[in-house]
């Protein structure tokens, strides 16, 4: 067996298992569900559908917490199997990464004395992203007797159920029904009025015999339960076959039907032949996707786990929805998409996956109207993109929270944190720039482009006095520092996003002229306009120290409180410097997560390695990383100029955020831009990957000592291209003929020739 695609838990401890949920999470883009143990009643049962958000009580729309459908309560002579309620002989859990399953067994002494052994498993099927199945095997070891099954759907559960001032249940439960056998569940949220239909059945067998009996059907409070009866015998396996299915009136009319037929479907063509079809989906996504770390398990095992669980949580199918920022595995951020997808996940899936980042994108577009609502609310033009979003695009930021003393705190974000709507824009032009998708750019593309740079020009502010255009009143990524003036990040993306805007107007007159006229007409936009974009860009101010390439985070950024990280933690992240005042932040120059160093990244053809390397000296010694995007940005530019010790470093820390939960908030959900952010990391950091300003790619690796090579794998310009790093050399293989650069050196690859080319 290949540990290094297998995540293991060998002991079952209480403080930890909402780390275990996110980590054990199995998703598919459609929906996902918290890894919950179900053999103990101390979880936090999560069953989340992308696209269905609700408000009820809550303080914004926020991702349903659906009713549970994985419970089967396991009954030995009536008493439960439970490890609450048990002695464990045994204990393991394995979540195995190549096939999406997660595999329990365990071993438990009743109080009776009772034993028996269960070996669980379950899949979310990505082969048919409706299906859930359950397998047990269970066999008595020192006993016969009575076995009893409890096959249950849950309809008590709740958001927030370990936070009692917040705990809110978006849905009433409008029809249960007995579909001997099996059963249905049909609910309906309780603002948007979405239904959700959960059906379930089982199948139990011994030698391929049915032994169920003594069938009840019930409905007990919020939960239907169906209960059966079976004798078994001392050293015998018995096997349990659990089915579900879920539709939502999100994608049909009739959920109710659509479920009760699937189900059906599914119990006839059995548990093994839809998983078998489920494990090939998965075996061709690997094919795509896989890293390949030779001479360091710990890292192969880490990397293969955060592009796993970032794949899971995307659905290529559904252009509504995008990914949260915790994926589909816990209610952090209450469900929410972020910048987080844009910037840190989509590389991923533009290299690897371009028809689902192409969903992502479409996910952008079809919320435009909520981003020109907001810019509208706000008093601007064009498309404000919310900080926070849900389904609909407008603004879902929460006005409160708790700050790290844990006092209620004004979040400003959603007021603020403008630079989303450039970070948007870039992504079009990235997925454009790699996939050389001419349509999709002149479909959607140009008029997100055209919609944000109406909007930059109406918040831009004039200064008199210097003859520039300022952006006040801001947050950067550094969210440290809030209500600041011209944050390098922001206003650099903003002069980028015009000229850009500015660029691709002269492109669609000379090449499309009635997509130009008609953008014209919808935007209310002109000639003139598109040259004021231009003259904008050339004029918007960026703060640096003077007589330096030091840029500087924001205006005034140079007058505060210099203080310098010195200690680090077990884990290797900073520690708080000693007697800082962490509700005055703001006051000092540490910082959160990096501003200027990403811009450095996602630019990086726009700036020198003199520069580069000047920044990142400053800013790493200043830096918290008190978000899960900080260290992967550290990785890359680390890699970019010459830091190659810290570059390791960063990169362990990157792709162990949620196995070792370095964050403390794992429980939360996955971090999501961490998982896009180790892809990065493994490929345009040690990797060596970039795009110069001619659309050429570039390849400059480094990898350290232990490792013996890195293989990848990039779609460019709709072709593979196979990428093997060794420590002297780097070898290619492409699906056809193309120009690369190797450390700024061009060669020639010919289609299906491996070429090998030495490293300086």
């Amino acid at each position: 067996m290949n540990d290094s695609w297998y995540i293991v838990q060998n002991e079952f401890l209480k403080d930890n298992f909402g780390k275990y949920e996110t980590v054990f999470t199995l998703a598919n883009g459609y929906r996902g569900y918290r890894g919950i143990n179900e053999f103990s009643e101390k979880n936090e049962k999560g069953n989340f559908i992308a696209g269905i958000y609700d408000k009820s009580e809550a303080q914004v729309n926020e991702i349903v917490n659906n009713p549970d459908n994985l419970t089967l309560n396991i009954y030995v002579d009536y008493e439960i199997l439970k490890i609450d309620e048990s002695n464990i002989l045994n204990f393991k859990r394995t979540l195995d990464m190549k096939s999406a399953k997660l595999i329990t067994n365990i071993t438990f002494e009743t109080k009776k004395g009772k034993q028996i052994k269960v070996e669980a498993e379950r899949f979310v099927s990505k082969n048919n992203f409706h299906r859930t199945g359950l397998k047990y095997k269970i066999t008595p070891l020192n006993f016969s007797g009575k076995i009893t099954l409890e096959n249950i759907i849950d309809g008590s559960t709740t958001n927030s159920i370990f936070d009692p001032i917040n705990r809110v249940k978006h849905y009433n439960i409008i029809k249960t029904m007995d579909l001997s056998p099996g059963m249905l569940m049909l609910t309906k949220t309780r603002d948007k009025g979405i239904l959700v239909c959960e059906a379930t059945t089982i199948k139990a067998q011994n030698n391929g015999q049915n032994i169920l009996k003594s069938r009840n059907y019930r409905k007990v409070g919020q939960t239907i339960q169906e209960t059966y009866e079976f004798l078994c015998e001392k050293d015998s396996t018995y096997i349990i076959e659990k089915f579900n299915s879920t539709f939502s009136s999100r994608e049909t009319k009739n959920p109710e039907l659509m479920a009760q037929k699937d189900l059906r479907e599914f119990f006839y063509n059995s548990y093994d032949q839809e998983f078998e079809l489920h494990k090939k989906e998965w075996e061709k996504i690997w094919n795509k996707i896989d890293i390949k770390i030779e001479g360091d398990e710990e890292a192969q095992k880490g990397i293969r786990f955060n592009i796993f669980q970032l794949t899971s949580s995307a659905n290529e199918k559904d252009d509504t929805v995008s990914i949260p920022a915790k994926g589909l595995h816990g209610e952090g951020y209450k469900g929410h998409i972020f910048w987080d997808t844009e910037i840190f996940m989509l590389p991923f899936f533009i290299y690897t996956s371009p028809e689902t980042a192409k969903s992502l994108l479409l996910y952008r577009y079809n919320t435009l109207k909520g981003a020109r609502k907001n810019a509208q609310i706000n008093g601007y033009k064009g498309a404000q993109f919310p900080w926070e979003a849900a389904d609909k695009g407008i603004e879902e930021t929460p006005k409160w929270g708790i700050d790290y003393v844990g006092n209620p705190v004004r979040i400003w974000t959603g007021d603020e944190e403008y630079h989303i709507s450039a970070d948007i824009a870039l992504s079009f032009w990235e997925y454009y720039r790699t996939v050389q998708d001419e349509s999709f750019l002149l479909d959607y593309g140009v008029e997100i482009f055209f919609d944000t740079a109406k909007f930059w020009k109406s918040r831009l502010e004039y200064n008199s006095k210097t003859g520039s255009y300022e952006i006040n009143k801001i947050i950067g990524p550094d969210e440290f520092h809030e209500h600041v003036n011209n944050n390098f990040y922001t206003n650099y993306l903003a002069k980028w996003n015009l000229k850009k805007a500015y660029d691709l107007s002269n492109w669609l007159k000379e090449r499309h002229k009635n997509k130009y006229d008609e953008l014209c007409v919808l935007l209310g936009l002109n000639d003139n306009d598109f040259l004021e974009f231009l003259e904008l860009s050339k004029k918007i101010y960026l703060p640096k120290k003077e007589n330096s390439n030091l840029i500087e985070q924001f205006e005034g950024y140079f007058n505060l409180k210099d203080i310098v990280i010195t200690e680090w933690d077990n884990n290797g992240m900073p520690l708080w410097p000693k007697n800082i005042e962490l509700d005055k932040l703001g006051e000092t120059q540490l910082i959160k997560q990096p501003d200027v160093i990403m811009l450095m990244l996602i630019l990086q053809e726009e700036f020198d390695k003199k520069t580069k390397k000047i920044n990142y000296d400053y800013y790493e010694k200043r830096t918290m990383h008190k978000s899960s995007l900080s260290p992967s940005m550290y990785s890359i530019m680390g890699l970019k100029v010459g830091d190659t010790h810290n570059a390791y470093k960063y990169f362990m820390k990157t792709i162990m955020t949620d196995l070792e939960d370095n964050q403390g908030n794992s429980n939360a959900g996955l971090h999501a831009a961490s998982t896009g952010g180790s892809w990065q990391s493994a490929v345009m950091g040690f990797g060596g990957l970039s795009v110069d300003i001619d659309n050429i790619l570039n390849f400059d690796p480094w990898i350290p000592d232990k490792w013996e090579s890195l293989s990848y794998k990039i779609n460019w310009k709709g072709k593979d291209l196979n990428i093997k790093v060794k420590s002297k050399s780097i070898e290619f293989l492409s699906e056809k003929d193309l120009i690369i650069k190797v450390q700024s050196k061009k060669y020639n690859l010919i289609k299906g020739q491996k070429k090998e080319i030495e490293l300086s």
